[in-house]
């Protein structure tokens, strides 16, 4: 019965999200060093519509807009910020200063825009977050500039009469950030109330909430979608009958299915029963917290400045130590490590390039560029120890268990963002790609576990982990950003 259903599950994704790119061309080019790539029906002659991602994000992320824009008749044009995706420029400046990295920024948009062939029409800038700064700077320092759409926007350069043309769409569970979508249209009229449209002269605006959506899945939330749409067209005076597929559930059902396809797949290993360490509670609580607290007291202070990707090089040696103390508590408690099937390392490998190439095509990128490739192998040491000690100590655990083992990382990373604030801040982006990790990866680790002990699959965990936060965050020049 499970792979009855997790085939559904992954033949059902596949054409919800494969549907929206059905007849559209899909074409990738390169302005400088930045990839940019264009969406558009063949011949289609709508208003151009560039678009931007947020911090740690790339072209893919931005599809659920850039898909149904597409389909109806705009040619869009979604490209990877400095540093980010596959642009192989680190990003670079002072993150905190407009003429810094802010401005950098500005200066790639601008080269994108004059690149591309928008038409007499005045083109639509639409971005995610970080993005949404750049572009309302952007449209203030140029004339062909028309009507901008800004999910989950902060920007000090949005005042009472720039941007003209406005459509802010922010999440129900961003407070902060709903609440400034809400000034941003009452600096028009202050009386203004969510999805109400105001006028004021030349400048028109509108925000709309979205209901139970926070700051990544507003990326595929259809009422965003919707309004995104309605609002260019409305500019535009075109009408669109585009459907709006639920491509965000898609994502997440998707990976379901390839997780639960894996347990029956692997049946295939042969079956050496390591047994499951028999850990008290006081053990548990022991190596949660012991490295919990070691590997910050450690690590921040020397806090090494190696790599070119943010906060890497630091997170590498956290793991190592957080690693390191698991593995001699597991060395001093006799716990089992198993045999090392070679056959379950290389099955997690493949089975977890599958679901790689799945999130590249239709989540985020997951495909390096060469500059990525050593930075990922100077990770492994870290992330091998800590998912090999992790492998081990969660094998035939309960959920209660495991939850208790791998809270002690977060609250790790969260005690080193504690010590040092200013230099390992972005660690507090890590924990969800962690906790991603786990659901997802980890689940195809301790099946295979199960089959053939914990070695292989804390050893391919650890290479997948190496790759996965190699591809995920921005490269970094040296300088302030770091």
């Amino acid at each position: 019965m499970r792979p009855l259903v997790a085939a559904f599950l992954i033949v059902l994704s596949v054409v919800v999200l494969e549907l929206p790119r059905a007849g559209l061309e899909i074409t990738t080019f390169d302005v400088g060093a930045t990839p940019v790539t264009r969406y558009a029906r063949p011949g289609a002659e709508g208003p151009a519509v560039v678009i931007a991602h947020g911090f740690a994000g790339s072209r893919q992320m931005m599809q659920g807009y850039a898909l149904p824009l597409a389909r109806a008749g705009y040619r869009v044009f979604a490209f990877d910020f400095l540093g980010h995706g596959r642009n192989p420029v680190p990003m670079s400046g002072d993150l905190t200063a407009i003429e810094g990295t802010t401005r950098l920024l500005v200066d790639q948009t601008a080269a994108v825009i004059d690149a591309i062939d928008a038409g007499t029409r005045p083109l639509a800038l639409l971005g995610h977050s970080m993005a949404t700064d750049v572009l309302v700077r952007v449209a203030g320092g140029r004339d062909d500039i028309g009507p901008l759409v800004l999910l989950s926007a902060f920007s000090n350069a949005i005042d009472a009469e720039r941007p003209e043309t406005l459509l802010t769409v922010t999440g129900a569970w961003e407070p902060g950030l709903r609440d400034a979508a809400v000034e941003f249209v009452r600096m028009v009229d202050p009386d203004a109330a969510p999805s109400q449209t105001v006028s004021n002269g030349e400048v028109t605006r509108r925000t709309v909430i979205a209901p139970y959506i926070e700051h990544v899945s507003i990326l595929h939330s259809r009422v965003g979608r919707r309004a995104a749409l309605d609002w260019l067209d409305q500019v535009y005076g075109r009408a669109s009958d585009v459907m709006l597929l639920p491509t965000g559930p898609a994502i997440l059902a998707l990976l379901a299915g390839l997780v639960l396809l894996f347990r029956p797949v692997a049946r295939v290993l042969p079956d050496r029963a390591t047994p499951a360490p028999a850990l008290r509670r006081g053990q548990i609580a022991v190596a949660a917290l012991l490295p919990a607290v070691v590997a910050p007291v450690v690590a921040v202070p020397l806090d090494p400045d190696l790599l070119p990707v943010l906060v890497a090089d630091y997170l590498a040696l956290h793991l190592l130590v957080f690693g390191l103390v698991q593995l001699i508590l597991i060395r001093r408690w006799g716990l089992p490590w198993g045999p090392l099937s070679g056959r379950a390392l290389i099955l997690v490998l493949v089975w977890s390039g599958i679901v790689g190439l799945a999130l590249d095509r239709y989540a985020a990128n997951f495909w390096p560029t060469a500059d990525r490739v050593w930075i990922a192998a100077a990770m492994v040491p870290g992330t091998v120890c800590f998912l090999m000690a992790d492998a081990i100590l969660t094998r035939g655990a309960s959920l209660a268990r495991r939850v208790a083992l791998r809270a002690g990382v977060l609250a790790s990373l969260g005690l080193a963002v504690t010590l040092d604030f200013d230099d390992l801040f972005f660690l507090v982006m890590i924990a969800p790609v962690i906790v991603l990790f786990y659901l997802v990866f980890g689940t195809l680790g301790r099946a295979a576990s199960r089959r053939s002990g914990p070695l292989a699959a804390g050893l391919a965990l650890g290479l997948v982990l190496a790759w996965t936060l190699g591809v995920s965050f921005p490269l970094v020049g040296t300088g302030p950003l770091r």
